[in-house]
């Protein structure tokens, strides 16, 4: 069972002798302050602690600001997300938020460009405008973005498809679109 405390400097997650300091909202945008391109990775109700840890690890190695991840109905950071990320969460922030939609907006506000990764993006990737400052929102497997998450986005994008499989997993769709994110961005 996980207990949630509201910290001064964010959420606090315990569970069985693992705890976990989340970082602010305000702490990604501070380490943001004065960059050209950065990049936030938005879960949207992942559920899955392996799922969560590999894009934590991704997101590291790519370089990003951090990680954005609901309080409520979402994978938290625990020991087997410490373990999936390779201890990725020692070196990267990962910032709990209790309402997604109103600190996209405040990111927006703070000079981000939402995109959201939906498969009925008009656009895929490698058309989409990944320059500059950018939050990535990747919704669950099984259901996608949330509604008001999906309107929050300033543009969607897609990975272009060619195979018979209908989609790939969170973690590894996350790491292709940050990789491009990257590649723009170097």
């Amino acid at each position: 069972m996980t207990e949630w405390r509201d910290k001064s400097r964010g959420f606090e997650s315990r569970e069985q002798g693992f705890s976990y300091q989340y970082a602010t909202l305000q702490d990604l945008v501070q380490r943001a302050q004065g960059k050209q391109s950065a990049l936030i990775v938005a879960l949207d109700h992942i559920t899955d602690v392996g799922n969560l840890g590999a894009v934590i690890r991704s997101a590291e190695v790519v370089g990003a600001t951090g990680v954005l991840i609901p309080n409520r109905r979402a994978a938290q950071v625990n020991e087997t997300v410490y373990r999936t990320s390779a201890g990725a969460v020692e070196h990267l922030l990962v910032a709990c938020e209790a309402n997604l939609s109103a600190a996209l907006k405040r990111l927006q506000d703070e000079g981000f460009w939402v995109a959201g990764a939906w498969e009925g993006a008009d656009q895929d990737v490698w058309q989409a405008p990944l320059e500059g400052r950018i939050v990535l929102v990747m919704g669950a497997e099984d259901t996608g973005l949330a509604r008001l998450v999906r309107e929050s986005c300033d543009f969607m994008l897609k990975l272009p498809q060619y195979g018979c499989t209908q989609s790939l997993n969170i973690a590894q769709a996350a790491t292709a679109i940050m990789y491009e994110w990257r590649r723009r961005n170097r």
